[in-house]
């Protein structure tokens, strides 16, 4: 299956993933055809090649694949957060490597109010809590404000002092690289998502 491929650095990419993954050849037959290794962030195949130490936002995925399996042409955030609990083991891969599912909707109270973080996450390998916001527009600076104020409020509240600082994902509809340009917080990542229909996805 993977002969082939051209670059010598996504077949090593492809080799490292099915060992530490333990694929099927059905499993990267699909991680291949998805073309999980083009949405992978430059610095991370700079340093898949370097072979220098990764980051949690070296493997999340450019953008993240969601199936839609009820064919919406729009969606609002809860459809999207819908979608992704009904495939969460995909979703969790597409994040990269470690994450696992604590709950949706998760409930916090900030003074007299309750907030609800859309998806609450643990990552194994990072040791640290992780914090999904879903948003159907552009990133937003506002959005920044409301991931920061969860995060905070988990480091506060859940996190223990072997474990480090939560770390928080917005995947919205379309990016904004000027917004994290000018944010101070190196623990927010942002990612886009892609809706499909079909468990494989050919780009054009």
């Amino acid at each position: 299956m993977l002969l082939p491929i051209k670059d010598i650095n996504e077949i090593n990419y492809y080799i490292k993933i099915s060992i530490e993954q333990k694929l099927s050849y059905r499993e990267l037959h699909t991680k291949i055809k998805n073309k999980e290794y083009e949405r992978l962030d430059e610095k991370a195949k700079e340093k898949l090649k370097t072979k220098n130490e990764y980051e949690i936002e070296d493997f999340i995925k450019h953008p993240i694949i969601i199936r839609n399996t009820n064919n919406y042409e729009e969606i609002s955030e809860r459809t999207l957060q819908k979608l992704i609990l009904e495939d969460i083991a995909s979703f969790l891969k597409e994040l990269g490597n470690g994450f696992t599912f604590i709950d949706n909707e998760y409930k916090i109270k900030i003074g007299d109010n309750f907030n609800y973080i859309d998806l609450l996450l643990f990552n194994i390998e990072y040791n640290c809590y992780c914090v999904i916001e879903l948003k159907v527009t552009e990133l937003r600076k506002e959005y920044i404000g409301q991931i920061q104020t969860y995060m905070n409020y988990i480091n506060k509240n859940l996190k223990k002092l072997t474990q480090n600082n939560t770390i928080g994902i917005i995947i919205c509809k379309k990016e904004n690289k000027f917004i994290l340009e000018y944010c101070s917080d190196p623990r927010i990542y942002e990612t886009t998502y892609l809706l499909v229909s079909e468990n494989i996805v050919e780009y054009s």
